[in-house]
């Protein structure tokens, strides 16, 4: 049953939760983004012990987001459940083509069934909510469809806005955490997909962040680092001092060439694919000497 338009958020979401108490249990497809915690946060208000929230790791998923699921799951109070499985294993999505996150949503959701089956739990829910089919080309949405997995904001219209509301409400932590679309993305479609990309992918964003950028991108374009900033952290990104430091640790990393866009950060730069997480929404790099004093020192090469 999907909501009318004018359905307040609060009666959604008693429905949301009187649905999921119907269940003899559910385990939610959680990867720690503000969708899924709320899902996971409805599902064990509804269902207590019954209730499981279960990460994927892989490959593509940085290790920092690994550890904010653990830490989000324990602010719901929920039991989370780590499984493991490799997109690499798939020459389909290891091609890259304009279907790559349906090949990883199919892999990802059908390891979530073989936890649930585990678990003796029938139903696997997502958070797919009421914003998503329309935000562009999201092929893992097809797999959703296929593998008829439970999505509870979606079915009772519970918008993207409404999800940071509740979420709020919740008093979670990840309640304005911006959307974040696995490694993959990061890599020019038709570029395979490789564990050594996707490891200085990750080690490059940890630079950033560790340099306390908020909102940016490290697209790898064959060995050639493409940094997108936000508009509004441009400035930083232009100074001298960045770019020397940003050369020395990337390519550090691997990287042969290190660019920054001037166009700034936005979604699906490098291919016809949304950017972000259909749903959805470190091991750090301090041993690639990563460590600041100041701002951006040079490397230590000794």
């Amino acid at each position: 049953m999907t909501a009318s338009a004018n359905t307040t958020t609060q009666e959604k979401l008693t429905a949301a939760r009187a649905d999921l108490a119907e269940r003899d249990g559910a385990l939610i497809a959680f990867s720690g983004g503000v969708d899924s915690s709320v899902v996971a946060a409805l599902a064990q208000e509804a269902l207590g012990e019954r209730a499981v929230a279960c990460t994927a790791k892989s490959e593509t998923l940085p290790e920092a987001e690994l550890a904010d699921a653990k830490r989000v799951a324990s602010e719901i109070g929920i039991d989370h459940e780590i499984v493991s499985f490799s997109e690499l294993d798939s020459e389909a999505f290891v091609a890259n083509d304009d279907d790559r996150c349906y090949h990883c949503r199919t892999m990802r959701l059908g390891r979530m069934y073989e936890a649930a089956h585990e678990l003796d739990i029938e139903t696997v829910c997502d958070g797919t909510n009421a914003d998503d089919p329309g935000a562009g080309h999201r092929p893992g949405l097809q797999a959703v469809e296929e593998l008829e997995v439970c999505s509870p904001l979606l079915a009772h219209d519970i918008t993207k806005e409404e999800v940071r509301a509740i979420a709020e409400s919740y008093d979670l932590s990840v309640a304005e955490k911006p959307s974040m679309a696995c490694l993959s993305s990061r890599i020019p479609t038709g570029l395979d997909v490789t564990d050594e990309r996707l490891t200085r992918i990750e080690r490059a964003e940890t630079l950033l962040r560790t340099w306390g950028f908020e909102t940016f991108r490290v697209r790898d374009h064959d060995g050639l680092a493409r940094i997108e900033v936000a508009p509004e952290e441009l400035d930083r990104a232009l100074d001298g001092a960045f770019a020397q430091a940003a050369h020395e640790h990337l390519t550090d990393l691997g990287f042969e060439h290190v660019t920054l866009d001037l166009a700034g950060y936005r979604t699906g730069s490098v291919s016809p694919a949304s950017d972000e997480p259909d749903g959805e929404d470190a091991e750090t790099a301090s041993d690639e000497r990563t460590v600041l004093d100041a701002e951006y020192p040079r490397a230590d090469r000794s």
